[in-house]
């Protein structure tokens, strides 16, 4: 059994936090094992490794997301990239091929996909494995995962039954005979009463089912060429793609805790703390959260039931039912990210200013965590101006390999190649100038420090 785990998300329900780059899944809010405070989807690979399921897992997502990924769960974690963002069938049809066309996995192996992010119980992914059991039993196209209701939610899609099949007890499956996609609370209630099931968005298949289904529909198998043509896959969902026009469909419920973290209001649910960052709520306020990643503090007096967050990108204050509109009061916001989580640490966009000439000028404070590194690069449209506040480190420019350390100022040309590994945690003040100044603008020569200072003309990269 494989597991593709999608990670995707714009970024928007959870704004100010949350951006192109950070979706809700990597906002570490969430109270962990140790005390600290973590993200879903570190939440989610702990679970996925107490189930033993680890091994056995990839991730499916976009070229933005990589890195936030990779800084959050380690380098070595098994990655289908996207060309482009386009929409769940296009990325499962993608991680398909590689599982075939790559890595040769069996036609007759057992895929399950599911969310990187489910507030669940550790039971959930137990549960999950059941999957390949119910498909093997029923000889279905497909196996979903359902959470039986505990109330008739307007939020959620049901999964309607159209009888049931299997052993009685944790192995009792449902034939499934239609979908209803967020009814109203009256049309809920009645299809509870049907033992309709939530759909969680997990569901399994036979690797063959779907590699036949490309074949059908003259889309490429091989993982190459279908990434050449991944433009012209249509922009739809896994579920109105597949799910909805098989006919062969069952279903597995699952009567553990779930909860989609999707908006301020369900996620300061699960908040083990009414403040994260600077801030005081104070006089009577009940119900009220504050999540501030700025240096300066929020004070609330007299306010219950709001959720106040802020972050380099803005502040939102909302009344906590009114905070899903959100989503809908952002959608134009083209906004730049002003807060990035990397591969190799963080930085944090301080100013950006625009001259009348032309000239843009934006400031930046970068954290490189020890032993990282930053890839051998060089800009065409800019320069910059870096000064190291804290920590010493190892630079590599123009094929020179020198220390440097607390104080240093360094001048970086258009053009100049260069690359710095931390020795221990360094913070930098970096000073961007040029006529365009977006993230884009990088050509990246190479990733592994070992590499660059080879391509420098020296030994020993220390």
């Amino acid at each position: 059994m494989k597991i593709i785990l999608l990670s995707g998300g714009s970024g928007k329900r959870l704004w100010p936090l949350s951006n192109d780059s950070r979706s809700k899944q990597f906002l570490k809010v969430l109270p962990g094992e140790d005390g600290t405070l973590e993200s879903m989807v570190k939440r989610v690979w702990g679970q996925i490794g107490r189930a033993g399921m680890r091994e056995h897992a990839y991730i499916a997502t976009s070229k933005p997301q990589v890195e936030m990924i990779q800084s959050q769960l380690g380098s070595e974690i098994e990655l289908i990239v996207e060309p482009e963002r386009r929409d769940t069938f296009p990325a499962i049809a993608l991680a398909a091929t590689y599982l075939y066309s790559v890595q040769g996995v069996s036609m007759d192996e057992t895929i399950v996909v599911m969310p990187v992010d489910p507030y669940v119980e550790e039971s959930f992914f137990e549960v999950s494995k059941e999957l390949e059991h119910v498909l093997n039993e029923s000889g279905a196209n497909l196996a979903l995962m359902g959470v039986k209701p505990t109330y008739p939610s307007e939020k959620y899609g049901y999964i309607v039954p159209d009888g049931f099949a299997g052993e009685e007890g944790a192995n009792r499956y449902m034939k499934v005979g239609s979908f209803k996609e967020k009814p109203t609370e009256a049309e809920a209630a009645e299809l509870i009463g049907r033992e309709a099931l939530w759909n969680c968005g997990v569901f399994a298949f036979k690797l063959d089912f779907l590699i036949n289904v490309l074949i059908a529909s003259g889309y490429p198998i091989q993982y190459d060429e279908m990434q050449k043509q991944y433009g012209k896959l249509p922009k739809i969902s896994f579920d109105y793609e597949i799910v909805e026009r098989s006919t062969h469909i069952v279903a597995l419920p699952y009567s553990g805790g779930w909860k989609d973290l999707g908006t301020w209001n369900t996620l300061t649910e699960e908040m083990n703390s009414s403040i994260i960052g600077k801030g005081i709520i104070a006089g009577n306020s009940t119900g009220t959260h504050v999540i501030n990643e700025l240096d300066i503090p929020i004070t609330l007096i007299n306010l219950s039931n709001v959720v106040v967050a802020a972050s380099p990108d803005g502040i939102l204050v909302s009344d906590k039912p009114a905070s899903p509109m959100i989503k809908e009061v952002m959608k134009h916001s083209d906004q730049r990210p002003m807060y990035e989580e990397r591969r190799w640490g963080r930085y944090r966009v301080l100013d950006y200013l625009k001259y009348p000439d032309g000239k843009e000028v934006l400031t930046k404070r970068i954290c490189i965590t020890p032993e990282h590194n930053l890839s051998y690069q060089y800009h065409e449209l800019r320069s910059e101006v870096w000064t190291i506040i804290d920590g010493e480190g190892v630079m590599a420019m123009n094929g020179h390999v020198f220390q440097v350390r607390s104080g240093d100022v360094l001048t970086i040309e258009q053009g100049t190649r260069h690359s710095l590994r931390a020795i221990t945690e360094m913070e930098i003040i970096e000073v961007q100038s040029g006529t365009q100044l977006i993230e884009e603008d990088i050509v990246r020569l190479a990733y592994d420090w070992d590499e660059i200072v080879m391509l420098c003309g020296v030994r020993n990269p220390h």
